[in-house]
């Protein structure tokens, strides 16, 4: 039996970090269930991702944040393509979505975290895990201005709300739209982000090393109370890894089981009524429940590739929160 390789997707037959690997596993399964219906306009949508993310894209330096990586949104649409064809397999025809709004969902997947990624003339942003809080909007914002350059205007409306789906910027009942297929592809879109990252091979330890340092320069991981002082939310990656089951507990009753239905059972149509992904995420959280029972940390000893576009960026974006975090200090000595 072959081991799941780290960049491959929860069933080790798709390269999550190809771009062209998962184009061509969501254009076969579009194919599949849309027969005849031509997805040639994903091969755009695929080919901007991999320049936007790779410093290639006009305007744009590439992608630096190293848990919101270029895998990290591959994996996100690969799962969130198979939701939408579990989807449509499954329901009457006056509640399918159709190519249509597959593909713009397929395109809002690939951009979600396009708000991480800093604009050439930003002179005040080191990384783009400062973004953190903000990201869905620029997210929403990027949409925005791309479709309208490859035909899809009239679907910027909709793919400025749904996105909103994947954060936590606009509250579920904020987001407006007119149409219930455009929210129940907001719910697929929402839980193909979440159920990829938590059956990642090695999300435990891309939490630890890589998500920490985010949220440490996104803000997240220190605030302010209301006198000023600083306040900690997580001290560490351990600190984070050990809030992690709550942290599911809470996903799972307010988003995957909460506002998007349980979306995540239209896998069990594609694979013969099993679910891959949430297999996988109860897999890693009983592993992690191990750790935490034992403090035995060193459990935790997978160093998977990082794709960004620089050349060391776990060590760069450790650098730079080790010096905020000192900074920090500093100041409220």
């Amino acid at each position: 039996m072959q081991y799941r390789r780290s960049d491959y997707d929860v069933t080790n037959t798709v390269q999550v970090s190809s771009p062209t690997a998962v184009m061509r596993a969501v254009q076969e399964l579009f194919a599949q269930t849309w027969p005849g219906f031509s997805f040639d306009r994903l091969e755009m949508a695929f080919r901007d991702f991999e320049r936007l993310f790779t410093g290639q894209f006009p305007g744009y330096y590439g992608c630096d944040t190293v848990y919101h990586d270029l895998q990290h949104s591959l994996d996100g649409t690969l799962a969130g393509a198979r939701l939408m064809a579990g989807y449509e397999r499954s329901h009457a025809p006056e509640e399918k979505l159709g190519p249509e709004r597959a593909i713009l969902g397929v395109v809002t997947a690939l951009f979600h975290d396009a708000g991480y990624i800093r604009q050439t003339d930003d002179t005040t942003h080191r990384n783009g895990a400062e973004f953190t809080t903000s990201h869905v909007s620029r997210s929403a914002q990027f949409l925005a201005r791309y479709l309208s350059t490859v035909g899809m205007a009239e679907w910027v409306p909709v793919a400025t709300q749904i996105v909103h789906f994947t954060g936590y910027e606009v509250q579920f009942d904020q987001i407006r739209l007119d149409d219930p297929r455009d929210r129940t592809l907001g719910h697929l879109v929402g839980t193909g982000d979440l159920i990829a990252q938590m059956s990642d091979r090695c999300y435990l330890e891309k939490c630890r090393d890589r998500l920490y340092p985010e949220f440490v320069l996104g803000g997240i991981a220190l605030g302010k109370d209301d006198t000023g002082n600083t306040t900690v939310r997580y001290s560490s990656g351990l600190d984070l890894l050990r809030t992690t089951p709550e942290f599911f507990e809470e996903v799972m009753r307010t988003r995957l089981d909460g506002e998007f239905g349980g979306a995540y059972r239209y896998l069990e149509v594609l694979f013969n009524g099993r679910n891959p992904y949430m297999d996988a995420i109860r897999g890693t959280l009983a592993y992690l429940e191990k750790i935490l029972r034992t403090e035995h940390w060193p459990m935790l000893r997978r160093d998977p590739p990082c794709f960004t576009w620089e050349k060391n960026p776990v060590q760069n974006i450790r650098t730079l929160a080790l010096g905020h975090l000192k900074d920090v200090w500093i100041k409220d000595r």
